[in-house]
């Protein structure tokens, strides 16, 4: 009898073992299921099909701004960086290989990186290349004596508002289950280029006659329009134009014309021009300062202000107001 309940009792301790143990396999599995979602899940909110698209941009101009409404679905990198002049720029061997490994690329276009024209036709046949400044309406663009159009379309905030619209289309193409996220993120940015708008406008306040916009190459005619003033570039549209002494000439008469307080140097351009220009109205009798440098064919360095879009086009506005206006706000 007592070796029965023994057995039985032996019986009832393996059963229950074998519970237990089944019971907390499926708690570990429960957890473990549990745990693969939560990370499915952190890894979808980061990136809509689990991998960033990777953008490659050649100027910063569009770079900065993508990055911010591409948010964490992007990762985004600019050819070009501070300092660095568009109009002469040739890719190295590094930018081939970092356009042939992006999903999405970006260049402004209309013969801005001109000696890369040949080259985006070339990507563009395995993979989506955008020239976005090439989306906006021909009658919306400049065009100089020659008739070559003014690529430099960033400086008309809201036409650069629809050639970044253009270049956000591509990206919603590329990856539809992000439209909503990128739609959201375009209408944010888009509120804070307005303010720059808004800011600009005392760009109204420096003196009618004073408004004479005075730097190293044609760069300025679109903000030159969009804020009421004149613009003179001892350069073309292009820094590959050269200087000859009638324009150093034709620029100081320009400057006794109208009394230009200061000309103004700009980041990716050689400011010997425009000393010249100084030492030459210097000599005519003509005391011009120099007005500080603007941020032109690229933009500040990465992390600072000068190197986001509307802290460079800020920092433009006030530049140019305190020297043009006697520096008193």
């Amino acid at each position: 009898m007592l070796k029965k309940k023994l057995w039985i009792l032996g019986v009832l301790f393996v059963l229950i073992l074998t519970l237990a143990i089944g019971c907390s396999q499926e708690q570990s599995g429960e957890e473990a299921e549990a745990q693969d979602d939560a990370e499915a899940e952190e890894q979808s909110e980061g990136d809509g099909n689990g991998e960033k698209i990777n953008v490659v941009t050649t100027i910063a101009q569009i770079g900065e701004p993508l990055s911010v409404i591409g948010g964490d679905r992007v990762e985004v990198e600019s050819l070009m960086g501070p300092g660095v002049d568009p109009h002469v720029y040739n890719a190295t061997q590094g930018d081939i290989s970092t356009m042939d490994g992006a999903d999405v690329v970006f260049y402004s276009g209309l013969n801005l990186e001109a000696n890369m024209v040949d080259m985006f036709e070339e990507i563009s046949q395995s993979k989506p290349v955008l020239g976005i400044a090439e989306t906006l309406p021909e009658d919306a663009l400049f065009e100089d004596e020659e008739g070559e159009v003014d690529p430099h379309v960033w400086f008309d905030l809201a036409l650069w508002q629809d050639a970044l619209d253009a270049a956000v289309e591509e990206l919603k193409e590329y990856s539809p289950e992000d439209a909503d996220y990128f739609e959201e993120n375009k209408q944010e940015y888009f509120a804070e280029i307005d303010e720059v708008k808004e800011d600009a406008q005392k760009l109204q306040d420096i003196p009618e006659d004073q408004r004479v916009l005075v730097t190293a190459h044609d760069a300025f005619g679109y903000f030159a329009d969009m804020h009421d003033m004149e613009v003179v570039g001892l350069q073309g549209i292009s820094t590959e134009d050269e200087i000859g002494v009638s324009d150093i000439n034709n620029t100081i008469e320009t400057l006794i014309e109208y009394e230009v307080p200061a000309i103004f140097v700009e980041s990716s351009v050689n400011q010997d021009s425009i000393n010249a220009v100084i030492e030459g109205a210097e000599s005519e009798g003509v005391d011009v300062e120099l007005g500080g440098e603007l941020f032109s064919d690229a933009m500040g360095e990465p992390g600072s202000e000068e190197g986001t879009y509307t802290g460079m086009y800020r920092h433009n506005v006030n530049t140019i107001y305190e020297a043009l206006n006697g520096g008193t706000e």
